[in-house]
Order: structure tokens, then C-alpha cells, then sequence
């Protein structure tokens, strides 16, 4: 029984499997053409389909909009009683129909036609009813269903699927969508926590705590006491970044004797401290600082010159850890 079970499943990924690959070699001007006409859009992508293919379009509808294409889902039975009025000049409809045949979507092609807006149709029968009216028709039949009886959309499904993420990122890159626009659009998520940089979370300005090599021990312990961070950065007299001092350099200095009124700020520091640049991710910050067991990272500008100051606790309280 559990052969039979493992090997049904084999057989079934397998099917889809194929499905998928097939398509590649569909791949062809019609595709670039659908890509354009989406890249074209000045209003929103309506994607459209009625059962199986409609949770796919669900599916294609939430995967535009998170990479930057205005779209929305249509339930193509609510669009005949009265949904219809979300579809105006300018947007473009995407239609998913195995069959091409589906009477609630074959009864949205005179609003379509009326509004003059551009139809991309992703069937499995090439030449069905809503083929004939569709302005880029994507062909997405497969073989074989993966049921057993060739009835149940399996294969289809996943085929169509597959080709509407190939559109998708088709045009995420055609737009030159980037990290930073990732995470404006996740601003709740956990992918948009991870693409947060690190200039959004740094301490500027007075708030970070600096001292210049010549500074007193007592000076160093009041600009970490006022700052609150557990380390100063040291300045040379030229404003560059000499090194660090931490919480654990004053407690090491003290434990060896090495700390008297007359200790200055570069008998404490470490010198040459981990760094990192403002426009690097905070999830880059995290690892430097769990690779080296540190809790502060300084950040420079491109001439090395203090930029900011970074604290574990800047990280936990953005949920970066």
C-alpha cells in the first residue's frame, strides 16, 4: 500500500512536471507581446476566471500587485450582475479559461470589447470562443491530467499557474523592480523587515556617541552614559574614525588595571572596528554582528567618515531579529 501511495504521487509530480516544462518550448512573441501590453497598462490589471482557474487568477492577481502592477480579481459571475463597473479604459484583462468556453466569461467579452480594452486569454484550447476575441492568446494545454480519470484540473492548473509567474516576474524585470520597492509594498511582512536598510534604523547626528582620542576616561563614560548605546566611537582630530569603545573594553581595562583618570579614549579603544554602510541591509547589519558577537556597529559614508551608530536593540525593536 505505501509503494502504491509513493508512487502515485511520483506519477502525479511527474505529470505536472511535464506540464510545465512543455510550456517553455511554447514560449514564443506572443508572450513578449503580453508583457508589453501589461507594461503598457495605465490602469490596473483585471484577472479573471471562473472555478479552478479562478483560484489561479487569485493567485496571479496578488502576485502583479505585490511586484508593483496595480491588479485586482474578477470573479467573472459577479462581473454580469453588476461587478463590471471595476473595469474602465485603460486596463488590461487577463482571462484564465482551460476550455475557452466558460459562458460567465464568454458573457464579459461585449464589456471588454465596449471599453476597447486589451484581453490576454491563458487557455488550453487555442481555438475556443473566447480565443477568438482575446488580443494575446497564451496557450497552456497540457497532455494529460495528473487524475487518474483526465478529468480533474490538475496539470492545467499548475501549467497555468506557472505561466501566469512567468508573466509576472517577465515584467517585474522589464520594470526594473528592485529590493527597495519589495519592501515598500511588505512594509507588515517578514520579506519587508529583512529588506530594511540600514540608514532607517541607525542613530545620526547628536545621537551618537563619539569622542575624540585625547577624551578623558571620565569623558568617555559620560558620552556613553548620555547616549546609551554601551560604546563611543573615537574620532582622530581630522573627524575620521579611529575605533570603538565598549562597555566590555572599560570593564576589561579595569580588570587588568589599565584604567586611571589619566587613561585616555585611544589607550581603550579597539581599533579598526567592524563597520558597515548606511545603505546596507539590516539583516547584514545582524550577521556582522552575531559573526563577531558584537551589539554596536558603526556606520561610515563612503569616505569612511562616521555616519551612525547601530545598536542590537535598533534590530529587535524593527523584529530584524
Amino acid at each position: 500500500m505505501t509503494d502504491h501511495i509513493l508512487g502515485e504521487a511520483r506519477r502525479v509530480l511527474l505529470v505536472e512536471a511535464e506540464a510545465v516544462r512543455a510550456l517553455a518550448d511554447r514560449i514564443d512573441g506572443r508572450f513578449v507581446q503580453a508583457v508589453e501590453i501589461l507594461e503598457a497598462c495605465r490602469g490596473r490589471v483585471v484577472v479573471t476566471g471562473m472555478g479552478k482557474s479562478g483560484l489561479v487568477g487569485k493567485k496571479l492577481a496578488a502576485t502583479l500587485a505585490a511586484t508593483g502592477t496595480p491588479a485586482l480579481f474578477l470573479h467573472p459571475a459577479d462581473g454580469v450582475h453588476g461587478d463590471l463597473g471595476v473595469l474602465v479604459p485603460g486596463d488590461v484583462v487577463v482571462a484564465l479559461s482551460n476550455s475557452g468556453e466558460t459562458e460567465e466569461m464568454v458573457a464579459l467579452l461585449p464589456a471588454i470589447k465596449r471599453l476597447g480594452v486589451p484581453l490576454i486569454l491563458l487557455t488550453g484550447r487555442p481555438g475556443s470562443r473566447l480565443a477568438q476575441h482575446g488580443t494575446v492568446v497564451l496557450d497552456v494545454s497540457v497532455r494529460e491530467e495528473a487524475c487518474p480519470l483526465n478529468l480533474t484540473p490538475t496539470a492545467s492548473t499548475t501549467a497555468a499557474l506557472a505561466l501566469g509567474d512567468a508573466l509576472a516576474i517577465a515584467l517585474l524585470r522589464r520594470r526594473g523592480f528592485q529590493h527597495d520597492d519589495f519592501a515598500r509594498l511588505h512594509p507588515g511582512g517578514r520579506l519587508g523587515r529583512l529588506l530594511v536598510r540600514v540608514e532607517e534604523l541607525m542613530h545620526v547626528g547628536l545621537g551618537i556617541p563619539v569622542v575624540r582620542e585625547e577624551a578623558s576616561l571620565d569623558a568617555v563614560v559620560a558620552e556613553m552614559s548620555a547616549k546609551g548605546l554601551g560604546a563611543t566611537a573615537v574620532g582622530d582630530r581630522t573627524g575620521r574614525l579611529s575605533g570603538i569603545v565598549t562597555d566590555g573594553d572599560l570593564r576589561r581595562a579595569l580588570q587588568r588595571g589599565a584604567a586611571s583618570p589619566a587613561t585616555t579614549a585611544r589607550e581603550l579603544m579597539t581599533r579598526a572596528p567592524k563597520t558597515i554602510g548606511r545603505a546596507e541591509l539590516a539583516a547584514t547589519a545582524l550577521e556582522v554582528m552575531e559573526r563577531y558577537a558584537i551589539t554596536q556597529l558603526l556606520i561610515v559614508d563612503d569616505t569612511a567618515r562616521l555616519a551612525g551608530i547601530l545598536h542590537l536593540h535598533d534590530l529587535l525593536r524593527a523584529k530584524i531579529a
